[in-house]
């Protein structure tokens, strides 16, 4: 089992920055692709950014592409979402997931573990 807690959302003018962090326990945090997803009101929740458990490698959904950056710290077991020039459009509930088996991506069934999501509101 795997807990997962976000924190660091919160309401912030466009062009403004947030970093979210994902702070996990209970297993090896470290033997976990984590990913980033989001929940716009009235939407579907949607894929965001993904790290591989070395975080040699990451992906991001083209509407974040430069603005956004994820990482990890394996020593902390915490994945973070630093999120830059933010635009209103970026209003969402923000989750983050943990992938046993490192697939990845923006298909929800390959997650394991899902955080409770932590509100960020981008006032224009």
């Amino acid at each position: 089992q795997v807990q997962l807690v976000e924190s660091g959302g919160g309401l912030v003018q466009a062009g403004g920055s947030l970093r979210l962090s994902c702070a996990a326990s209970g297993r090896t945090f470290s033997n976990y692709g984590m990913s980033w997803f989001r929940q716009a009101p009235g939407k579907e929740r949607e894929f965001v950014a993904d790290i591989t458990r070395s975080g040699d490698s990451t992906d991001y959904t083209d509407s974040v592409k430069g603005r956004f950056t994820i990482s990890r710290d394996n020593a902390k077991n915490t994945v973070y979402l630093q999120m830059n020039r933010l635009k209103p459009e970026d209003t969402a509930v923000y989750y983050c997931a943990a992938d046993r088996w490192n697939r990845l991506g923006p298909k929800e069934e390959v997650y394991n573990y899902w955080g409770q999501g932590t509100q960020v509101t981008v006032s224009s």
